[in-house]
């Protein structure tokens, strides 16, 4: 029996993402604080502040891809993830 191929993306699995807090890309240098920089500076910052801060950052990694560090597409997907996280929770 012949199967046709499927196109595209493979289909999405029912696998629960962890939250970007709960993760890092490239070593454990912030898991292992106490608290995670990005945490303080949401709390010092307004929203909009704390949104552009992660603008910024998947801009720099989205910008050195392949020039500096192996993981920046990851760091780059890890801020997006935040900043949807951040967007989602505001609007809740």
């Amino acid at each position: 029996m012949v199967t046709a191929k499927r196109r595209g993306r493979p289909p999405k699995t029912a696998q629960v993402q962890a939250s970007a807090d709960a993760m890092q890309v490239g070593g454990n240098h912030y898991k292992n604080m106490p608290v995670q920089p990005w945490e303080v500076m949401e709390s010092m910052l307004t929203h909009e502040e704390f949104l552009g801060f992660l603008k910024g950052c998947m801009i720099k990694y989205s910008m050195r891809q392949g020039l500096k560090d192996a993981h920046d597409a990851e760091k780059f997907r890890h801020y997006k993830q935040k900043y949807a996280e951040v967007l989602k929770a505001y609007k809740s």
